[in-house]
């Protein structure tokens, strides 16, 4: 294995530096850098070439934590999650849509519901006309096993 960093310390000040084989790492980057061209992302091109990278590197590493490339894993992943954020934004869901959402997976109907909201209130509240409390969003949080969060306006 290769060591780029020495273990020579330089002190400046109070805080002390590694010294860095800046020559070594110019040479093994631009081996690596003609396979990967691993870039900071601003186009869907590159993004595209970071995903399937990024998949392949899933393949490989799967959950071990100390395969060697674990570490270019988490990196590539941070990236892609950047751009991910940047771009593709996923708006939260008016809480009224999330209750709807858990129900209509789970094929319950509102009388499944009688024992958490009354029937009347339910209705008002998936036709957008009422708002869930906080006192009703930790019992349906409960009842679907989901944060309460998820029914508490953004």
């Amino acid at each position: 294995m290769t060591c780029y960093a020495s273990n020579t310390k330089l002190l400046t000040g109070s805080t002390a530096q590694t010294q860095f084989d800046i020559r070594a790492i110019q040479s093994s980057w631009a081996t690596f850098d003609s396979l990967v061209q691993l870039r900071p992302l601003h186009d869907e091109a590159g993004y595209d070439q970071l995903v399937i990278l990024m998949n392949s590197l899933l393949d490989e590493v799967g959950e071990d934590e100390d395969h060697a490339l674990s570490g270019l894993l988490e990196l590539v992943g941070d990236i892609v999650s950047r751009y991910e954020r940047e771009y593709y934004a996923i708006e939260p869901a008016d809480p009224n849509e999330s209750l709807r959402f858990l129900m209509e997976s789970r094929r319950l109907k509102q009388e499944d519901l009688s024992a958490i909201v009354p029937q009347s209130n339910l209705s008002a509240i998936l036709a957008g006309k009422r708002n869930i409390s906080a006192t009703l969003a930790g019992k349906l949080g409960k009842f679907f096993g989901v944060s309460p969060a998820l029914f508490v306006p953004g």
